[in-house]
């Protein structure tokens, strides 16, 4: 008997210490839980800054499309009243009558009739992206 409650006594000091270190290990645990939410949040902060950098870019790609100068508009005219669609001169005012007249066009073509000069649109009467006339040539290299 004497034996078990030396046993006891010895042991209870080592419980003791035990039970103090257990809840500091669940504090650090928790410590180290919130510490990578906290990491976590933050790389989610970052997604959304480089959603909203990505957004910003996409706005200033907008903000840099130019309106058509006279001279476009006149091109664009000019195609216009060559297929019959537009029966005044070209005048490089993108007006009511040419509007009207892109939209007949584009329903013609199958094509939505909105009235926007679209690249769809430009392409249809012929009025694509510019390009160099002289095709590029590799350079011959046999001698």
């Amino acid at each position: 008997m004497r034996i078990c409650a030396l046993i006891v006594l010895c042991l209870l000091p080592l419980m003791a210490i035990s039970a103090t270190r257990t809840p500091a290990r669940k504090s650090s645990a928790k410590s180290a839980t919130s510490k990578s939410l906290t990491r976590k949040s933050s790389s989610k902060k970052k997604s959304s800054k480089s959603r909203k950098r990505h957004s910003n870019t996409a706005q200033s790609w907008r903000n840099r499309q130019q309106t058509p100068t006279p001279e476009r508009y006149k091109e664009i005219q000019g195609a216009l009243a060559a297929k019959g669609y537009l029966k005044t001169q070209p005048s490089g005012v993108w007006d009511g009558e040419s509007l009207e007249a892109l939209k007949r066009f584009q329903q013609d073509q199958n094509l939505e009739s909105t009235g926007k000069l679209d690249s769809i649109s430009l392409i249809a009467l012929g009025l694509g992206p510019k390009r160099d006339s002289a095709p590029a040539t590799a350079p011959n290299t046999r001698p």
